[in-house]
């Protein structure tokens, strides 16, 4: 069983790097040594820091994000920009080398699932290169059920196991699409699907206890 996890959203600014800092706190929490990875930033570092920081500081942050371009675009576009093009075999072989290190590796994804890494390849051909089992990060608003099955049919398309699909409820009030959402998903995706809100049935240990359960060969989410 693989000991790396790829946490992808449906769009930028969905929640991932919520969800991967809360994901890697909780499995520390359980004595397990877990960092949460960033291969590439763009624009401001403070996905890569709050990452290290749940991560308990052991790895610095240049190894935690290796990549790190100035411009707020897509990661193909600011390697061309700023003249400094990353070859998706070298993340690759950067992201196994830290997992070696751990006992978990939980890599937040850039932007959506099929963000440009290079000119050639985007953030979905590195995932399917690593083979990581995936989890979904969709944000819980109109639009959600066209994003998240798209995004599910291309993760599934890729070979790849998806672990979970997480809806995150980013505003206060809840409207007929962000109530309804699960349910109709749920008629639609066999993975699991949990709401991730104070007042709802998700909370981190949940998913916690499910990386360790899958790490000796069983499973907790149904």
């Amino acid at each position: 069983m693989s000991n790396g996890y790829v946490i992808t959203g449906t769009d930028t600014a969905v929640g991932k790097t919520y969800v991967t800092s809360r994901l890697v706190r909780e499995l520390r929490l359980a004595g397990a040594d877990a960092v949460g990875y960033k291969p590439v930033c763009c624009g401001e570092r403070s996905d890569a820091e709050l990452l290290v920081d749940a991560s308990g500081g052991v790895e610095p942050i240049e190894s935690l994000n290796p990549v790190w371009y100035q411009a707020p675009v897509a990661p193909a576009v600011a390697a061309e920009l700023e003249g400094k093009p990353v070859r998706l075999q070298e993340i690759r072989d950067h992201a196994e080398s830290v997992a070696a290190r751990h006992d978990h590796l939980l890599m937040e994804g850039v932007g959506g699932w099929e963000v440009p890494v290079t000119m050639e390849e985007t953030f979905a051909d590195l995932a399917q290169a690593l083979g990581w089992p995936v989890i979904l990060v969709a944000a819980n608003r109109l639009g959600a059920l066209n994003h998240t099955l798209l995004s599910v049919r291309a993760i599934e398309e890729r070979g790849l196991e998806l672990v979970v699909v997480l809806l995150n409820h980013l505003t206060e009030e809840h409207d007929i699409a962000m109530t309804t959402n699960r349910h109709v998903l749920g008629e639609y995706l066999k993975v699991p699907i949990h709401s991730l809100e104070k007042d709802d049935d998700f909370n981190g240990h949940i998913l916690a206890r499910e990386i360790l359960a899958r790490q000796r060969g069983e499973s907790l989410l149904h």
